[in-house]
């Protein structure tokens, strides 16, 4: 195992997309958005996911030069076409146009098409929200669970996301998949050898099972049930219908160099709080009401500060298979 402070993380990554057919300003977008997870301690959208970019990228399968163009179309509507090439630098440069627009409206929504991986949905979000903005996230990926009832993936694990501005502290963000678990995570686990909870997924013949390598073979099951299968539908059609993208039983999978581009859709909306809230005291309601849920013992309110202050502080235990792989790859 090999220790990296979070400096030396996003060096390497940036080596590592640049010597892979990736443009500067698309790997320093990657860089920020993998190292952020990393230090949060969501590995299955951190470090471990660069050789699977610099992969398709150097297959074509993500254009790693790809200049998105961003549109205004409405009043409070912006659209960021991709163009096949990575989300952190469309998103990047869509938000640009977004945070003023939303600020000058109240309210503004922006739809993200022909677009990759956009890691973890809470990272955007925080970035919107330490400008003073609320705000929902919604992504589709590549198919991995099934409609409720049938055996047969057309949603992915799409997940959502909300963040709110605090007085006096970082964002409180919450941040989630559809499914039981991110494929990310299963992912990981078949990588290090490890059982996963029963309950996450299912096999190809539609039992259950703690095997990583049997459930990314056969489905991944919906958080609650009937509920959680309902929310995927409905992200799929924001994030693929209403944006002209692809649907999740279309989008070529996110870990496989070879195949088609991908080209699912993301979505976001923010609005200014003050815009809304009338004479009232926003921030102060806010905090009173966070107040009262941690004055219930045994209660914390969603977030990853206290392992993001660890990693600045101590840095990230990288395993060396993996740190290996990409100090060649950047060489």
């Amino acid at each position: 195992m090999s220790v990296l402070s979070l400096e030396q993380m996003r060096d390497l990554i940036v080596r590592v997309m640049t010597a892979s057919k990736t443009s500067a300003e698309a790997a320093d977008a990657i860089a920020d958005a993998l190292v952020a997870a990393e230090a949060d301690g969501l590995s299955s959208h951190g470090l471990s996911r660069t050789p699977f970019y610099a992969d398709q990228a150097i297959s074509g399968k993500v254009d790693g030069h790809a200049e998105a163009a961003v549109t205004q179309t409405a009043a409070a509507a912006l659209r960021v076409d991709a163009c096949g090439g990575f989300a952190f630098p469309a998103i990047r440069r869509g938000f640009e146009r977004f945070v003023p627009l939303a600020e000058k409206t109240g309210v503004a929504a922006m739809a993200v098409a022909n677009s990759h991986h956009f890691g973890a949905a809470g990272y955007h979000l925080e970035i919107l929200a330490n400008q003073g903005l609320a705000c929902f996230a919604f992504g589709n990926t590549p198919a991995a669970m099934a409609p409720w009832g049938g055996s047969q993936a057309l949603f992915g694990t799409n997940p959502i996301a909300f963040a709110v501005p605090r007085r006096g502290a970082s964002p409180l963000v919450i941040d989630m998949s559809l499914s039981q678990a991110a494929r990310g995570k299963i992912m990981v686990a078949a990588k290090k050898g490890q059982d996963i909870p029963l309950g996450w997924a299912i096999d190809a013949a539609g039992k259950p099972t703690t095997d990583p390598k049997a459930a990314l073979g056969g489905t991944l099951l919906p958080a609650g049930g009937v509920k959680g299968a309902v929310l995927a539908m409905m992200v799929e059609i924001i994030s693929a219908a209403i944006t002209g993208s692809n649907f999740a039983y279309q989008a070529s999978s996110f870990f496989e160099a070879e195949g088609a581009p991908p080209r699912v859709g993301q979505f976001f909306i923010a609005l200014k709080p003050e815009a809304f809230c009338g004479d009232t005291d926003y921030q102060g309601r806010l905090e009173e009401f966070l107040g009262l849920i941690l004055a219930q013992p045994g209660t914390q309110l969603p977030g990853y500060l206290p392992m993001r202050e660890k990693s600045r502080r101590d840095g990230v235990t990288v395993q060396e298979e993996l740190f290996t792989d990409l100090v060649k790859r950047a060489r």
